[in-house]
């Protein structure tokens, strides 16, 4: 299909159509999915049907009750992980910190 692209788009009658710039995507002047002429759903239909079917799956397995339209849930669970850095994280910031002290000694010292 992409061959035929760039032959029909060598003709001059399909000149105006721009094939060959198009070529990659089999003809179509745009993402795929946005030209489809059978039906006529959007992309952010489909991705709120999407995150719909998904927030349900995660009720269902959570044992939630049905969600009403008419209320909001609100899930106030907290806990406590630790501050601070993790040992790997301690050891990038710790390397991060002297490399910015030694360019501050070089430029204070005129070096850099």
């Amino acid at each position: 299909m992409i061959r035929t692209c760039w032959e029909l788009g060598r003709l001059a009658e399909f000149a105006y159509l721009k094939l060959w710039k198009w070529a990659h995507m089999l003809g179509f002047r745009g993402h795929f999915s946005t030209k489809c002429r059978c039906c006529s759903i959007t992309l952010g239909a489909l991705r709120d049907v999407r995150r719909a079917w998904r927030t349900d799956q995660v009720r269902v397995h959570a044992g939630l009750p049905e969600s009403d339209p008419t209320t909001t849930l609100g899930i106030g669970h907290w806990a406590y992980h630790g501050s601070g850095y993790s040992p790997g994280a301690a050891l990038l910031a710790a390397a991060v910190w002297y490399r910015r002290e030694l360019e501050r000694q070089f430029e204070a010292e005129g070096s850099f």
